[in-house]
């Protein structure tokens, strides 16, 4: 279900948010987390092309965001994780941190939440209108 600019949506699940102030499906996890339950405002609606990961590589993704999400990674190390996290979700078909991989459009959204907190990169999935 695609969600206009202006609706009232709530999260489904827990988000990482990335290092790069995104939802962490790319780049490197960062240690905060936006909860289940919260609500916030559309703010944005993009369109972004490439295919999404065979549950296989979601998988892969998500074991490696729990192996890494809890351990603070600085310089050069930093780059190294996020550079694994990229070819891990290139392997997949999926997402990587400079761009995307496979065919099709997938529609992200900014929400700013009533906590204050501006999150982009949202997919449909993690959303559901109040």
């Amino acid at each position: 279900m695609t969600y206009e600019t202006g609706t009232l949506v709530r999260l489904t699940r827990d988000v990482q948010v990335g290092g790069d102030g995104g939802a962490a499906r790319g780049g490197l996890p960062g240690p905060l987390f936006l909860a289940e339950g919260l609500e916030g405002l559309v703010t944005q609606v993009a369109k972004e092309t490439g295919g999404g990961a065979s549950p296989a590589a979601q998988a892969a993704l998500a074991e490696f965001d729990r192996t890494v999400r809890d351990i603070r990674f600085t310089g050069f190390t930093g780059h190294v994780i996020d550079d694994l996290r990229e070819r891990i979700a290139q392997q997949g078909g999926g997402y990587g941190p400079g761009g995307s991989a496979g065919a099709g459009n997938r529609v992200t959204y900014r929400v700013r939440f009533v906590n204050g907190f501006v999150l982009d990169g949202l997919e449909e999935d993690c959303l559901t209108r109040v």
